[in-house]
């Protein structure tokens, strides 16, 4: 609820307005049986046409009045939670891009597409619903049982008889709807999962011939998200027979009473006719009350989601200055770091040089990408230091620290946009560095054979390019900025020996004031460089350039063995 008070406060003027437009149109309908009644028993007894016609003019006034008031009401409450969502889900989106990796990790991606989407679609429902039938119901309750005290008390005792009973109701159901719809948020959550999945790894279920299987593991998420809202639907659902009941209990004890009263003349006909209309109104206010505690405990399950996500505290906090004297640019000062448990990267040691270039070659999951991600402090180490120049990267801004750097990493992505914007990433560069990028990446040559050149538009992911032509235009991206620090992760895999090379004398002889940390399945990519580190489950167990780690690092000999069929490669 405090995520509702929060962003519903400023919009409390509109809301305001809004409800007493609600409130005096909904008075208008609440006139209506009084009006009624008077004709019956006291305008039609007298024979004057024209006092009929009056008051029949009336209850036509009020009745447009309502409608006009209720549709303007409606309008201004849609437009009301529009703007409150529209912040609330700017506000998300703005704290996810500053979740740490971590914290991104802990939610899942999943969760947090869900918590964009289906669970800002709640609260909109919700706020919307609030501003329509929050007001209206209770002022048809109250106002219906107000009406009825002053058409005849004794009645309205017997009708008062059974709402104890529906606010009992109402009260455990909603107590029981919350936990349950936050149950099935989690299950969208794994329903989200599941569809990313298929959609990403689309073509390797094709090659595999697994679309059946996938077919049968998605009807099983679903049917999760399935019996999970049928559960959920099925307890709220129980408060409309239930109040059906009591209130058709009530109605039937009002009747039999009327007709006592009515005959023992202690009420007009008119009197009963009124009566019976505004318990009417009474009992769809009723059942109406119940609409709003079902969306009420979706919408509060939601929020709860949401909010958690907004109030989530930053994990990579600005540290006090840390500088030190150090002729390295770059320096790992044994470095530790676990995703989980067991370390990923253990007692990581090594300094760099401006303008040198560092290789890092090991087995999958040896520990590789993790430096780079140390590096760009999508992580904090578990110990040791992290310096560039000397300054500890925990204690710099995460702006000063990232423009830094250029980078393309293994699993990145391109725009459904121009090559131009996918190459200029948002930073405004000229025409001139973008060209100069794509010679560099060797992928000037391919741009312009297209037709329109650096304006030709990609599919989102760019699946309209080749593996080899996606890396290009991602090294393109990370050398456009000039960067001070270069980090490549094995972004050369598609390219072919030829093409890697030209990219590595372009790299040589243009950038050469750029330090350069490239990540590498393949010892042809690696081996002009200053440093090269050879990683074994997060351990060093090579270090040196190449001649010397063809020396001393057995591992490192047998993999330039088995890709090169023991020749020296350019």
């Amino acid at each position: 609820m405090n995520l509702f008070l929060e962003y519903l406060k400023p919009l409390f003027g509109r809301m305001l307005k809004g409800f007493s437009v609600k409130f005096v149109g909904t008075i208008m309908d609440l006139f209506l049986p009084l009006i009624l009644a008077y004709i019956i028993d006291v305008v039609i007894p007298t024979g004057n046409i024209n006092r009929v016609l009056l008051w029949g003019g009336a209850m036509v006034i009020c009745s447009i009045l309502a409608v006009t008031l209720s549709i303007k009401a409606n309008r201004m409450a849609s437009g009301v939670a529009r703007d409150a969502v529209e912040d609330i889900r700017h506000d998300l989106y703005d704290k996810i891009t500053y979740l740490s990796a971590s914290q991104a990790d802990q939610y899942g991606t999943p969760s947090l597409i869900s918590r964009l989407t289906s669970d800002t679609y709640n609260l909109h429902r919700t706020i919307g619903l609030m501003q329509r039938i929050g007001v209206r119901a209770p002022v048809l309750l109250i106002g219906g049982i107000l009406m009825t005290v002053t058409l005849d008390p004794v009645l309205t005792l017997v009708m008062m008889g059974v709402l104890p009973f529906a606010t009992v109701t109402v009260y455990y159901v909603s107590k029981k709807g919350v936990p349950l719809f936050d149950l099935l948020q989690q299950e969208v959550d794994k329903l989200v999962r599941t569809v990313r999945e298929n959609i990403t790894g689309a073509r390797v279920i094709k090659a595999l011939s697994k679309t059946e299987y996938e077919k049968t593991r998605f009807e099983g998420v679903n049917q999760g998200v399935v019996d999970a809202e049928t559960k959920a639907n099925r307890t709220m659902a129980a408060t409309t027979p239930l109040m059906n009941l009591f209130l058709n209990l009530g109605l039937t004890a009002v009747v039999l009473a009327s007709a006592y009263r009515v005959n023992a003349g202690l009420t007009e006909p008119g009197v009963i006719i009124a009566f019976m209309t505004y318990f009417t109104i009474i009992l769809n206010a009723m059942l109406s009350i119940t609409r709003i505690f079902v969306l009420l405990s979706r919408g509060i399950a939601s929020a709860d989601r949401v909010h958690t996500i907004l109030h989530t505290e930053p994990e990579l906090e600005i540290q006090p200055l840390d500088q030190k004297p150090d002729t390295a640019h770059i320096r790992f000062d044994h470095v530790s770091f676990a995703y989980e448990k067991s370390y990923t990267l253990e007692d990581f040691d090594f300094a760099l040089n401006k303008g040198e270039t560092l290789g890092i070659i090991g087995a999958t999951g040896s520990g590789k990408t993790t430096i780079i991600k140390l590096l760009l402090r999508l992580y904090d180490a578990d110990s040791g230091s992290i310096r560039i120049n000397g300054k500890n990267v925990n204690s710099m801004s995460l702006k000063e620290l990232h423009t830094k750097f250029g980078a393309a990493f293994q699993k990145d992505f391109l725009y459904a946009d121009t090559l131009t914007e996918n190459i200029d990433f948002g930073r405004n560069l000229s025409h001139e560095k973008i060209v100069q990028a794509t010679e560099a990446a060797q992928a000037k040559e391919f741009i312009d054979s297209l037709d329109e050149g650096l304006e030709h538009r990609l599919t989102a992911k760019g699946t309209n390019l080749s593996g080899g032509q996606k890396q290009r235009v991602l090294l393109s991206r990370a050398l456009a900025g000039n960067p001070e620090i270069l980090m490549l992760d094995d972004s050369s895999s598609a390219l072919d020996y030829k093409t890697d090379a030209q990219l590595r004398k372009a790299l040589t002889e243009g950038y050469q004031n750029t330090t350069t940390i490239m990540v590498a399945q393949r010892i042809s990519s690696i081996q002009q460089a200053d440093q090269i580190i050879m990683l074994e489950k997060g351990r060093i167990i090579g270090k040196g350039t190449h001649k010397e780690l063809m020396k001393t690092c057995e591992p490192y000999r047998e993999i330039y063995y088995n890709q090169s069929g023991g020749k020296e490669i350019a």
